[in-house]
């Protein structure tokens, strides 16, 4: 999951610098890269790229898809650390309708962890530069920061797709379906709006599709092998990356009051990682006891 959070940062940079292609375009680029990829890996490992559970996969490809158009949209509308903020809903957004969707409970103490960690990112929001650097009108930044909470709402449901399919199929299958998915909405997009990439612009989308395959299938497995609760918040991590490749690369600069923002995102990930290895000890720890009586 840490790997992932570097590697879907880079994607974000390379997004944000793609900013003059339309959003669906790069999608479109990047969805070919995933699908190839993806396919001779499948091939190379002797497994059936359609997989097994396709009604899951398909769920799972399609929220990931339209999720993936209005991440896209937010990266290109607003700040870098703006956008990023609204994707980092999605951790709480995955384990609440993990209480439902796969039978997680989130612990009592959690929902503290999460507050800590989400009031980070909307401090980090305020102390970063206003939405109109990016949006143009104060109106047109909020419409794409609720454009942002949409896709995080989606990625939430995408998420929980990738956990019920735990121990059922490759991860490399559940990342073939999202280009798959994702391809043929993007096409559709394209016929109605394209701008032929230039020079340098076939550099980045190369850079974004390679970040992002390794990116997916880091977070899959990591999804797919550990409880929703303890891996999504690590999300929040990445807030670090978007603030200091804005700053380097796109001149956007935040106050104090980010800094602050920064270490009760890191404050929230580090206690609820704590706590949820020190529950899961003590319930290993109680088991053979358990064993034993029964």
């Amino acid at each position: 999951m840490l790997l992932s959070t570097v590697l879907f940062a880079g994607m974000n940079a390379c997004v944000k610098q793609l900013s003059h292609l339309p959003a669906l375009e790069i999608i479109f680029f990047r969805s070919i890269f995933s699908i190839v990829a993806s396919y001779v890996a499948l091939r190379r490992l002797g497994v059936a790229p359609l997989g097994h559970n396709r009604r899951l996969l398909v769920s799972r490809g399609s929220t990931g898809a339209v999720a993936l158009v209005c991440y896209f949209l937010a990266l290109q509308n607003l700040p870098l650390a703006t956008a990023v903020t609204a994707q980092y809903l999605a951790p709480i957004f995955t384990a609440v309708m993990g209480i439902w969707l796969v039978r997680e409970p989130v612990r009592g103490w959690q929902w503290l962890f999460f507050a800590l960690s989400f009031g980070g990112v909307v401090l980090v929001q305020q102390g970063g530069p206003p939405a109109s650097a990016g949006a143009g009108t104060a109106a047109a930044g909020l419409a794409f920061l609720g454009v942002g909470v949409l896709g995080a709402l989606l990625s939430g449901l995408s998420y929980n797709a990738i956990r019920k399919l735990r121990g059922r199929e490759h991860p490399l299958v559940i990342v073939f379906y999202f280009p798959l998915i994702s391809l043929p909405l993007a096409a559709l997009g394209c016929l109605f709006q394209w701008q032929s990439p230039q020079g340098a612009d076939w550099f980045w989308l190369l850079a974004c599709g390679a970040f992002t395959q390794v990116a997916q299938v880091s977070m899959t497995r990591a999804y797919q092998l550990e409880r929703l609760s303890r891996v999504a918040p690590l999300n929040y991590l990445g807030l670090f990356y978007a603030l200091g490749l804005g700053y380097v690369f796109f001149g956007e600069i935040f106050g104090p009051l980010a800094y602050g923002g920064m270490a009760l995102v890191v404050l929230g990930v580090g206690l609820n990682a704590w706590y949820t290895a020190r529950v899961d000890a003590h319930a290993a720890a109680l088991a053979p006891a358990e064993e034993v009586v029964a």
